[in-house]
């Protein structure tokens, strides 16, 4: 299925569901997800009710963290750690080459581990987006890559029925001229430059408009110009606590519902309870005594009401095969996670009815450690035995 029939044939559907939701009608397979085929029937009804309910049988994904960030190899979040200037983390385009990223051998690979989709950071927190954007150059297109790698995984997805996440980070921006400052609610806005960053232009919260603008903007690019996605999965949700005045949620996900209406929505553990699951860190736990601490009673109420929304629709536990990092980081070479481990977060994940989303940091090249596509391959003949 190509882009246009897609987006043409989810249209149709939808407002068919919209007439007359009484009689249930068989979708045409060219006119469903891929990933959602077997759905067909629930999909010509409601079309968000179709990927909830592939998305609680689908249990088990695979999560990339890959970027700029991946040339340093000390983990995603390198650039606020280490304090690294925008202009000089920026020349990290000019050398960013990942010769071995392969989409058809990832896909391989989750599949040989059983899993059923695919989740990549299309924007991590440094901005730079690993997909073709109109919006700046900060991207993989306008790199020394030359390529659009969002692209290259969706059609491969599509061709082997895998659902595809995208990771979008919405309420986290090191780059973005007109994401708040650090001293407007959260030390992890910004890094902690010693020197005034010249980049940064916010003053006023009137001001985050123009981020809200710049987001809306991509998240319509990755909607139309990728076919369809399994869902779109917000982060971090730190960041939306801390000033949830600044991030008009109700508005962006009417965009996201409006442009496919099938797709699913996450937030972490959840910004309104009007996501369709809720995706905690490592364990099945809230971030509520943390939001309570960081940002405040208010925001802590606004935090439990979501969660408990969103844990009673369906859950995703996402962790990641390195102890700490998401990204890669040479520093934890060989403490990956063996298949015994992955075992055991399966387990987990199982006992609270939760899918569980497991993450690899490819490497500056783009390939997949060895390491864990040994481990992913070995859990995927367990789980076959099983």
């Amino acid at each position: 299925m190509n882009r246009r029939t897609f987006l043409t044939a989810s249209a149709a559907t939808a407002a068919t569901a919209l007439v007359n939701t009484s009689l249930p009608v068989s979708a045409a397979a060219s006119d469903i997800p891929p990933h959602l085929k077997g759905f067909e029937d629930l999909y010509a009804l409601e079309p968000r009710a179709a990927s909830r309910a592939w998305f609680r049988e689908a249990q088990f994904g695979l999560f990339m963290h890959y970027g700029v960030y991946s040339q340093l190899k000390h983990g995603e979040w390198v650039m606020l750690h280490e304090k690294i200037p925008v202009s000089q983390y920026h020349k990290l385009k000019d050398t960013f080459r990942p010769d071995k990223f392969d989409a058809d051998f990832i896909t391989d690979m989750a599949l040989d581990a059983g899993m059923k989709y695919v989740n990549i950071t299309s924007r991590h927190h440094d901005s730079f987006s690993l997909f073709a954007t109109k919006q700046w150059d900060w991207n993989s297109v306008e790199s020394a890559a030359k390529r659009d790698l969002v692209a290259e995984l969706a059609e491969v997805c599509q061709a082997k029925g895998l659902g595809l996440f995208l990771y979008y980070s919405y309420a986290a921006d090191w780059s973005h001229p007109w994401f708040y400052a650090r001293e407007a609610g959260w030390e992890a806005a910004r890094p902690d430059y010693d020197q005034k960053e010249p980049a940064y232009k916010w003053q006023k919260d009137e001001d985050s408009r123009k981020y809200i603008s710049f987001v809306h903007a991509q998240l319509k690019e990755l909607l139309t110009n990728y076919g369809p996605l399994a869902g779109i999965w917000l982060d971090p949700i730190m960041g939306y606590y801390a000033r949830p005045d600044l991030f008009p949620i109700e508005r962006t996900y009417r965009l996201i519902r409006s442009l496919q209406p099938h797709c699913l929505i996450s937030f972490k553990q959840g910004a309104n309870g009007d996501e369709d699951f809720a995706t905690p860190e490592r364990h099945m736990v809230s971030l509520v005594d943390r939001v309570r601490t960081s940002c405040g009673p208010l925001q802590a109420k606004v935090a439990q009401k979501a969660w408990d929304a969103n844990r009673v629709k369906q859950l995703e536990i996402c962790d990641t095969l390195l102890p700490k990092s998401w990204g890669y980081d040479e520093r934890q070479e060989g403490n990956s996670a063996t298949p015994d481990d992955v075992m055991g977060k399966l387990e987990h994940a199982h006992n609270y009815r939760s899918n569980l989303l497991l993450n690899t940091g490819p490497m500056p090249d783009g390939s997949i450690p060895e390491r864990d596509v040994r481990t992913l391959r070995e859990v995927g003949k367990r789980l076959r035995r099983a």
